[in-house]
């Protein structure tokens, strides 16, 4: 291997990527319950000034008895921030937070870093890690559904890569 040829990994199997996704749903819902309290206070913060309307029940929103674009505004806005955290991750270095105490990095299969686009594109079929099964079932290749269809691949890193990418 010459200087200017990148290292080349293997591809993850579904073992690490299972027990990556543990780690990442563990920051999921961290993101989720801390973008969940932002949205509440807001909401909150705007009733008071009465430019919206919820229903309360005692000092929390009863969901229930409010109108349903806030439940939808809600859970867009708790969604949205998880997504970003994919994506910012995915395509700045290639590794969310359980990633890389896996050593796995998504890359292109050229070994670069995978795009805004390629990331966002992603996250549809990695939906609650279920593109991933597939991996199970193509042993040889190691490609799940997310892969195949943005023409990237998850790899396992050495550990001095690992470490380098600090």
């Amino acid at each position: 291997m010459t200087e200017t040829t990148p290292p080349t990994f293997p591809r993850a199997g579904f073992r690490r990527r299972f027990g990556s996704w543990i780690y990442d749903s563990l920051i999921v819902i961290a993101i989720f319950m801390l973008s969940g309290y932002i949205c509440v206070a807001l909401f909150v913060a705007l009733d008071a000034a009465e430019l919206i309307a919820i229903t309360r029940s005692g000092f929390g929103i009863d969901w229930n008895a409010s109108h349903i674009a806030y439940k939808i505004a809600f859970n867009s806005w708790c969604v949205a921030w998880v997504c970003i955290f994919f994506v910012y991750f995915w395509a700045k270095k290639g590794q969310t937070l359980g990633m890389r105490a896996w050593r796995l990095r998504v890359q292109n299969t050229d070994g670069s870093l995978i795009s805004k686009m390629s990331a966002i594109k992603r996250l549809v079929p990695t939906l609650l890690g279920l593109g991933s099964l597939i991996v199970l079932i193509d042993r040889k290749n190691k490609l799940s559904l997310q892969d195949r269809l943005t023409n990237t691949e998850v790899v396992v890193l050495s550990l001095e890569a690992n470490r380098g990418r600090l």
